[in-house]
């Protein structure tokens, strides 16, 4: 799950034997708790049903993003673009460019430390700006 900037806000790595709505469904449930204002979400069509209910239970709105009927091909959709571009950046490590990890804990681990050290980067660009 990501911000509006695509920072991460929480990551939640599982077997690839789980559905993604089941995923979701956990994953908002923990965001409940640790973002007592997150109030809402957008999500892929995928993520319909199971996450939409759960949300509503606990009072997060979602919004389904879906690409529009006619559409022929690639286009970027609003919204859609912020995770695809997280996704990029993750992508740059070389630890999370292929599934290396044997433990769960330690793909989780490496997604937080990409993102501390994307983050890091860009306060020092930001410091050393002033």
């Amino acid at each position: 799950m990501v911000d509006t900037q695509g920072l991460v806000l929480k990551a939640l790595v599982t077997e690839a034997n789980y559905q993604d709505g089941v995923v979701a469904r956990w994953l908002i449930e923990l965001l409940a708790r640790q973002f007592p204002r997150l109030k809402k979400i957008w999500a892929d069509s995928a993520y319909r049903g199971v996450l939409v209910e759960a949300a509503a239970a606990l009072g997060i709105d979602v919004e389904i993003v879906e690409k529009p009927p006619d559409q022929d091909g690639f286009e970027v959709l609003p919204r859609r673009w912020v995770v695809e571009r997280t996704f990029a950046w993750l992508g740059n490590y070389r630890r999370l460019s292929k599934d290396y990890e044997y433990w769960l804990d330690s793909s989780d681990a490496m997604i937080y430390a990409a993102m501390t050290h994307l983050m890091v980067r860009r306060l020092a660009r930001l410091r050393a700006a002033v």
